[in-house]
């Protein structure tokens, strides 16, 4: 039975605004083989963004040098509800038109101050001209564009609150919301940055799912020009058991580098990348909206 990756690494991303450690910060999980050919997982809490972008760069380049294929889940929306690139009237590819877009737009500096805020009420004033969809600030960043709290409910004609794949898993929070647990917004666009970052540096060695490699059940041959399949994750899928003194976003990332080797092993990993038949949602998902591994 052919294995479809030799290595697994998992993120637990932070938007926080100062250094961090221990619970609410970054955590990476990895899975790797060790001299013995014997899989070990390690977790890594490095304190800042910038601190993490490099620990994962070398920890990628280190795997590709010695051939083994990494799937990398990164535990942020790597895109964004149908209709968002149209809104903020972008031009090409949704899904690259905006991480592109955020990119640009984030200030993100070494000691983990952000501009998110401020981003999130540029997108809100360039997509309706008010307070929405993005929502949820503490006091002191509240302005015009940005409200505290969510400002008003949906109405026809705005762009979706969730995803198709956050209304699969159940619990998920919208990317729209930028402060307060769960805030998974913020995440997105701190983190999106570093997703442009890592491709930009590995080109066509790294691919997007299901942007780049669809929607669909995966094979090795699918994947055999590809040394880092990238997809987004959800943690709380899973309810892992915390031993050993760890810390639970520790367990998450530990957990999810063996729920994913033990899938690979068991030949089933392939089919966890999209439906077999075709579906209605499939443009969206892949142009634009993206989808969580596993759901």
């Amino acid at each position: 039975m052919t294995r479809l990756f030799q290595a697994y690494v998992m993120v637990d991303w932070s938007a926080a605004s100062k250094p961090a450690q221990g619970t609410d910060s970054i955590w990476i999980g990895v899975a790797k083989r060790n001299v013995r050919f014997q899989f070990v997982t390690e977790t890594h809490n490095p304190a800042t963004r910038a601190a993490a972008a490099k620990l994962l760069g070398d920890i990628l380049q280190e795997l590709a040098k010695k051939g083994e294929r990494t799937l990398l889940g990164f535990d942020f929306p790597l895109g964004f509800p149908r209709g968002t690139s149209a809104a903020l009237k972008l031009e090409g590819p949704p899904f690259q038109s905006l991480t592109n877009w955020v990119a640009k737009e984030i200030k993100d500096k070494p000691d983990n101050s952000n501009n998110r805020f401020q981003v999130g009420a540029k997108m809100n004033r360039l997509m309706t001209g008010e307070a929405f969809p993005f929502w949820g600030a503490p006091a002191r960043e509240a302005q015009t564009m940005l409200s505290v709290k969510r400002p008003r409910d949906y109405r026809p004609g705005d762009v979706p609150e969730f995803r198709y794949c956050e209304e699969a898993a159940k619990g998920a929070s919208p990317v729209w919301k930028l402060y307060y647990q769960g805030s998974v917004g913020g995440q997105a666009l701190t983190g999106l940055p570093l997703v442009k970052k890592l491709k930009d540096e590995r080109g066509d060695r790294l691919k997007l799912w299901p942007f780049e490699l669809g929607w669909r059940p995966l094979t090795a041959s699918d994947l055999a020009d590809v040394e880092v399949a990238a997809a987004e994750v959800y943690p709380s899928l899973l309810k892992p058991a915390i031993t050993n003194g760890e810390i639970k976003d520790q367990a998450q990332v530990r957990a999810l580098c063996e729920h994913f080797q033990a899938l690979d092993d068991k030949g089933r990993l392939g089919a966890a990348f999209g439906p077999k038949t075709d579906d209605p949602r499939r443009t969206a998902i892949e142009q634009e909206e993206g989808w969580i591994l596993g759901v």
